[in-house]
């Protein structure tokens, strides 16, 4: 293994959880959540020596994820639908309310914009308006306004 891929693998497992949670932001589907990793990893890679530190690797990551994940988060929305086959049922789904309530943000938040979703995303990693806007490069001030218009688009879904 050469230098560069300890690097990167070191990089991915100090970083995974950061990628893992901004996939499945994008979906809920374990399989679906499983490609948009492999994904992000490939674009990781192909980027990884081009990267110079000029902002913080997490930075990068966030960017690399989150632009990855709304690309393909487009173009499944222009294919065609598609029917799969699932059980109506998880016999092992958790069903207590603060379940149910993590299951009702969660269809609520996959309602916003792909951009949006992002900023909430951050926003729930608890990073600062600055760290947010330096990811998806907007003002602090632009990312504070955004919060709060999405704040209330989220209050509207609750009263549909």
């Amino acid at each position: 293994m050469t230098t560069i891929e300890r690097q990167f693998a070191q990089t991915v497992r100090e970083h995974k959880s950061t990628i893992y949670t901004v996939c499945y932001m994008f979906s809920k589907d374990a399989d679906e959540v499983s490609d948009l990793f492999q994904e992000v990893l490939v674009n990781l890679w192909k980027g990884f020596e081009g990267f110079e530190h000029r902002s913080d690797i997490k930075t990068w990551i966030y960017r690399v994820a989150l632009n990855t994940c709304i690309s393909l988060d487009r173009k499944k929305r222009r294919r065609s639908a598609e029917v799969r086959l699932t059980m109506d049922i998880n016999l092992f789904e958790d069903r207590d309310e603060d379940t149910r309530q993590v299951d009702l943000l969660h269809k609520r938040i996959s309602k916003l914009q792909p951009f949006d979703r992002a900023i909430v995303l951050l926003w729930l990693e608890n990073l600062s308006y600055e760290e947010i806007g330096q990811i998806v490069g907007i003002t602090a001030k632009n990312v504070s306004v955004r919060l709060f218009r999405i704040r209330e688009q989220l209050k509207q879904m609750s009263n549909d």
